[in-house]
């Protein structure tokens, strides 16, 4: 199912909810009540509304920075690999091909087994990390012979570096989420405000129901939103493997 698809049904499916809920309190609500409510409960609403939509603004934007960061620290890492490799390139053997080898494997590992992990919520595995320590001792232990070949084995591990840290930039996106707290929160400032449409009656049924649909399907929109963008590497942001492909295409 499309995320458009999914996010519409989330909406349509809360909106038919609060207006069978709207038509029976207007039924079997008294009315007298509503009115009382309504003042009371206008000064209440404003404060609950204006925290809720503060706080879901927030993790909102803070999801959106999250997904744009994780997606450019794909790219680092991946550039960082070819760095690597062309750095490594002018390394005595069996240092050159070892490390072209390591290398090739690393970026099978990330795409073949890492992706999908990252994708579905799951703990990634060290075998990432075991790639990359061996090309660390690999580079290591060449033994460069003049300067130049001492020039390019001090790049490869500065770049090998770049490599580590980009690599742990992305596996904390695809961890991070948003909190279980921050979650009970926005769920509980929902319901709040989603009470205030039933304290008081409308002018009009139809007055009524338009009030609330729009309220709910803003809010739900919002949850939605917030659900798909917490893990970058899925839902509606789905950053794709493809840097790590292309690399692989510009290895020598």
């Amino acid at each position: 199912m499309s995320i458009y698809l999914s996010g519409t049904l989330w909406v349509l499916g809360a909106a038919v909810i609060s207006a069978v809920l709207v038509v029976i309190t207007r039924r079997f609500g008294s009315e007298e009540v509503g009115e009382k409510n309504l003042g009371a409960g206008g000064s209440v609403f404003s404060i609950v509304a204006g925290l809720h939509a503060v706080l879901a603004a927030f993790i909102l934007i803070s999801l959106f920075d999250a997904a744009n960061g994780a997606e450019e620290q794909v790219q680092k890492e991946a550039n960082s690999l070819v760095a690597v490799n062309w750095a490594s390139d002018s390394l005595p053997e069996p240092a050159k091909t070892k490390v072209d080898d390591l290398i090739r494997d690393y970026v099978s590992t990330v795409v073949r087994d890492e992706w999908p992990r990252m994708r579905d919520g799951e703990t990634v595995d060290n075998e990432g990390w075991t790639r990359l320590n061996q090309i660390r001792d690999t580079i290591a232990a060449a033994a460069p012979d003049g300067d130049w070949q001492q020039d390019r084995k001090a790049e490869a591990a500065n770049q090998l570096w770049e490599v580590y840290q980009a690599r742990q930039e992305r596996l904390d996106a695809a961890d991070n989420g948003v909190n279980p707290v921050v979650w009970l929160a926005l769920l509980i400032g929902t319901g709040l405000s989603l009470l205030f449409p039933y304290l008081f009656r409308g002018p009009t049924l139809t007055s009524q129901l338009l009030i609330t649909i729009t309220l709910t399907s803003t809010l739900v929109l919002l949850l939605f939103a917030i659900h798909q963008l917490q893990n970058p590497f899925s839902g509606g942001v789905l950053i794709p493997s493809d840097a790590f492909s292309s690399a692989l295409d510009r290895l020598s």
